[in-house]
């Protein structure tokens, strides 16, 4: 029994020196028409913030031997897509504070009208199959508003949940009721429709932001779930 244990042992050892990649993460921005620049400052900000907290860094760092790959990217109308951070291996604290200070820095750049959450997924899906590599694949997908242009994502998922990428939602509603913005009213159809037409794959959920100001706190607690006991669930 023993003798089988200490084996046992060995192969997982094994398998985890030889591991290059516990989990590959790309976050999809929403930078549609709906975002104006103060909220595309707490978007990036509050992914900054998020990056920063101490239980996540804690969780990015929980296995050195097979670090997590993380890139960013923003997206809005069907030609409209923009790499923010490339794939970054999260190696230690200074690749993880370059990634932190790139999105402090990053500007808006012009984007054009409209939704296209259906190639935001497409293209979450082509990052993500350059990482097949790593344990996990997940692609965090943040939005504000349903998809308008563009394949619909319905029509997308079962080739997308083939690839064995797992996508996570988070759904962001209005600031302030009271500017007259019907998100806030609406939220609760929103977060139903990217659980039925966006999420997919082993564990995914849908979390709720209640305005970009909340963003931070929102993303903080999504890559906390994301991240929480992975190290130990491949074993």
């Amino acid at each position: 029994m023993i003798r089988a244990a200490v084996l046992c042992a060995a192969v997982l050892s094994a398998g985890v020196a030889q591991a290059q990649c516990r989990q590959a993460l790309a976050l999809g921005l929403d930078v549609s028409g709906s975002v104006d620049a103060r909220e595309y400052r707490l978007q990036l900000g509050g992914v900054a913030a998020a990056l920063d907290d101490a239980d996540v860094r804690a969780k990015i760092f929980a296995m050195s031997s097979a670090p997590i790959r993380l890139m960013v990217y923003e997206w809005s109308g069907p030609s409209d897509q923009a790499t923010l951070v490339d794939w970054t291996i999260l190696q230690d604290e200074a690749a993880l504070d370059g990634v932190i200070e790139t999105l402090r820095q990053t500007t808006r750049r012009t984007a054009t009208p409209g939704t296209a959450l259906g190639v935001a997924m497409q293209l979450g899906r082509i990052h993500l199959d350059t990482q097949r590599d790593c344990w996990k694949r997940t692609l965090d997908i943040s939005g504000d508003g349903k998809s308008n242009l563009g394949p619909r994502p319905r029509d997308l998922k079962a080739r997308i949940e083939a690839s064995g990428i797992t996508i996570n939602a988070l759904v962001i509603g209005a600031d302030d009721p009271n500017t007259g913005d019907t998100r806030q009213s609406e939220i609760g159809e929103l977060s139903s429709y990217f659980n039925a037409e966006v999420i997919l794959g082993p564990d995914a959920f849908v979390l709720t932001a209640i305005g970009f100001a909340d963003y931070a706190r929102a993303m903080r607690q999504k890559l906390l779930r994301e991240l929480d006991g992975l190290v130990f669930s491949q074993l």
